[in-house]
């Protein structure tokens, strides 16, 4: 697509980057933004049971069928649209009901490790790290995980000091030197956002009148 901008919206599980990245598309037209999420693309682990499965470590780069995203993140690019998966959480599985996604001029990616990955890293045009204290992150996490996923108190204490806080520190964390844009507070820092969206509402109307 012609003068598309691809926007990274990167921090730890917990941090308000979703949050940051939501209240970005929903300042735009579905015509002029689309969300992309990480994890839709957690790999299919069908072959394994749903107890094996739990066991997997979800952080690591591993998990994420990180080519098929590059794959659609091109193609969102060159103006096709895109069928992106959609998982369950509490089966983790895809559940085979596929989300059509259309080209759109501001394209905003969001995940723990898209900054981690130099293939996903390398198509954004801005990378924005949303950096939180480790305490509240790890707070939003246990009550987001209890009440949205079903998950125990027990499984989500076991997951995160076996993989959650390890794989952060490993991938995520030091991927935040390749940031242009750190936003300390995540969701709550309702400045850094409204500047950003305004600094995105200049670049669209740029190009509207470029174009007459």
């Amino acid at each position: 697509m012609k003068n598309c901008i691809f926007i990274g919206v990167a921090g730890g599980s917990g941090s308000g980057k979703t949050t940051v990245a939501h209240n970005l598309v929903k300042a735009f037209s579905e015509e002029d933004a689309v969300l992309v999420e990480q994890d839709a693309y957690y790999k299919e682990l069908l072959h394994l049971t749903v107890d094996e499965r739990a066991l997997t470590n979800f952080d690591h780069p591993n998990a994420i069928e990180f080519e098929l995203m590059r794959q659609h993140l091109n193609d969102l690019k060159n103006d096709i649209t895109i069928e992106r998966p959609t998982y369950d959480f509490k089966t983790h599985s895809r559940s085979g009901e596929n989300m059509l996604l259309k080209p759109s001029r501001i394209v905003i990616v969001e995940g723990i490790l898209i900054f981690a990955v130099k293939e996903i890293r390398d198509l954004f045009d801005v990378k924005i790290f949303v950096d939180t204290d480790a305490d509240e992150m790890l707070l939003r996490r246990i009550e987001r995980d209890i009440k949205e996923r079903g998950r125990s108190f027990d499984s989500v204490k076991k997951q995160y000091l076996n993989t959650v806080k390890p794989m952060y520190l490993e991938f995520c964390e030091p991927s935040k030197r390749y940031a242009d844009l750190i936003i300390p507070r995540g969701g709550e820092n309702k400045i850094a956002i409204s500047m950003i969206i305004a600094k995105l509402k200049r670049y669209l109307q740029k190009d509207v009148v470029e174009s007459v």
